[in-house]
C-alpha cells in the first residue's frame, strides 16, 4: 500500500492565478507536501518571479504565463501541465480580478466587461478544460474559488464583483450536478477574508467608510499562510462528488468577535511600514 507521501508526490496541482495572493500561498502549501504544481501568472515577468521563489523545489514546479480569462490562454496552461507532468489531479481556478469601490453606474463599460470575461468566462472555461481530460479517466479535483458576494451578502461599490461570486457559486454547484456520474469532483473553496492586495486595495482610502472597513478586516481577515495550509489539505483529503471547503465559518466568526477586544492585529499598517 502506498503511504500518503508517495501519493501526494505524485499529485499535480494547476492554479490559475498563482504568482501571487492566495493563489502563491497555495502552491507553497501542495509543494511542501511533495506534490508537483504548476503556477500561472498573467505575465512572465510576474510568473518568472514566482518561480524564482521557488526555485528549491526543483523539477517539481512549473510556471506558464498565460491570460486564464479566455479560452486560448486556459488551453495553454493544460497543455503544458500535460506535457511536463503527464496530467492534472487538482485543478484551482483561483484567478480573478476586481475593481474600485464604486457604484455600477460610476464603473466604466471596459472595467465592467473586464471583471465579467475574468471571473465567470474564465472559470466557464477553466471548468470546462480540465474536466474533458480528467473524465477519460474517471479521476479529478476541480475547484473553483468563491468570494466576497457568494453567499448574496451585498456592499455599496462591490456589485460587479460580488455578481460574479455569486454566479460562480451557482456555476460550480450545477456543474457537479450535471457531472456527478463523471467521476470527477468539482467544488467550491471559500478563503474568506485573506490579507492579499485585493483586500487592501478595497480598505486603501483614507475616508471614514474605508476606516471602518479596516476595522472590521482586522477582527476577520487571516493571513496566506493559514489559510493556504487549511485549504491544501482539505483539498488533498476531499471525497465527496462537489465539495465546499470553507475557512470562514459561523462558528469561527463568533470565535474571532469574542476574541476581538483581547487581540491587536493591524494587517494594514504592518503593510505599509513594509512596503515604504
Amino acid at each position: 500500500m502506498m503511504d500518503n507521501t508517495t501519493v501526494m508526490s505524485e499529485t499535480t496541482v494547476v492554479i490559475t492565478g498563482s504568482s501571487r495572493g492566495i493563489g502563491f500561498g497555495l502552491a507553497e502549501e501542495f509543494l511542501l507536501r511533495g506534490c508537483r504544481v504548476m503556477v500561472n501568472g498573467s505575465s512572465a515577468a510576474t510568473t518568472n518571479a514566482a518561480l524564482e521563489r521557488f526555485r528549491r523545489y526543483g523539477d517539481r514546479v512549473r510556471g506558464v504565463a498565460a491570460d486564464v480569462s479566455c479560452r486560448n490562454g486556459l488551453l495553454l496552461l493544460h497543455r503544458e501541465a500535460l506535457a511536463h507532468f503527464g496530467g492534472v489531479d487538482i485543478w484551482i481556478n483561483n484567478a480573478g480580478i476586481s475593481h474600485e469601490t464604486m457604484k455600477v453606474w460610476e464603473l466604466d463599460a471596459g472595467t465592467v466587461e473586464r471583471v465579467l470575461h475574468c471571473n465567470i468566462d474564465g472559470v466557464v472555461q477553466g471548468t470546462i478544460i480540465p474536466f474533458l481530460e480528467m473524465r477519460k479517466r474517471g479521476a479529478g479535483k476541480i475547484f473553483n474559488m468563491e468570494g466576497f458576494g457568494s453567499d448574496g451578502f451585498m456592499l455599496d461599490g462591490m456589485t460587479v464583483y460580488g455578481t460574479t461570486k455569486r454566479s460562480l457559486s451557482y456555476f460550480t454547484r450545477s456543474f457537479a450536478h450535471e457531472a456527478r456520474s463523471s467521476g470527477v469532483q468539482v467544488g467550491t473553496l471559500s478563503p474568506g477574508m485573506v490579507v492579499t492586495d485585493l483586500l487592501r486595495m478595497t480598505a486603501a482610502e483614507s475616508s471614514p467608510e474605508s476606516l471602518k472597513k479596516r476595522k472590521f478586516f482586522n477582527v476577520m481577515a487571516d493571513d496566506v499562510e493559514t489559510v493556504s495550509v487549511f485549504l491544501a489539505d482539505r483539498m488533498l483529503a476531499a471525497r465527496e462528488p462537489s465539495p465546499e471547503i470553507r475557512w470562514l465559518t459561523k462558528p469561527r466568526m463568533l470565535g474571532k468577535l469574542l476574541l476581538a477586544p483581547f487581540r491587536k492585529r493591524d494587517f494594514f499598517s504592518q503593510h505599509d511600514s513594509a512596503g515604504s
